[in-house]
């Protein structure tokens, strides 16, 4: 059986490891230096994948206050912080709407994870989600609604 099986594996480790896997698949950036920038700035986009990572981060958050995972809830925050900041750099034009939700906002939800209660912790995270609905109201799209998530989807727990 040995016989058979180790030419058959040998033959497909071969297989699978005989491309070269340095550079761009496809080379799809292309162009001169200024329209292969402008092929990475619109596959990173706007503030909108931004939004979409502080989504998922802010349901992460909530998650982690309910399990008292403390820690897991601070670097929910630490990874809301630098998504917000990430995607102001590529849209400027949002900062001034995010600034209190930087300096106010995230700073008493951070004191809230501090406190290591729950009870402390909700009345944060209601205000943090607050908070985000006024920064959408800012940025006139009211219709994007946050509220305090009904269902995990992560498999994290404490």
């Amino acid at each position: 059986m040995h016989r058979i099986l180790f030419p058959f594996l040998l033959l497909l480790l071969t297989a699978c490891g005989g491309k070269d896997q340095s550079g761009a698949e496809g080379k799809w950036i292309q162009g001169n230096e200024e329209e292969k920038l402008e092929t990475i700035e619109r596959q990173f986009r706007g503030f909108d994948k931004a939004m979409v990572e502080t989504g998922y981060r802010y349901q992460e958050l909530y998650w982690a206050g309910q399990d008292e995972n403390w820690e897991y809830a601070n670097y929910q925050l630490e990874k809301i912080r630098t998504a917000i900041e990430s995607g102001l750099q590529r849209r400027p034009k949002r900062e001034e709407s995010a600034q209190h939700f930087l300096t106010v906002a995230l700073p008493e939800m951070e004191l809230s994870v501090q406190e290591k209660d729950t009870v402390a912790f909700n009345q944060g995270f209601k205000m943090l989600t607050a908070n985000c609905n006024a920064c959408h109201a800012m940025e006139s799209v009211p219709h994007f609604m946050v509220k305090t998530p009904l269902h995990r989807a992560s498999p994290i727990r404490k």
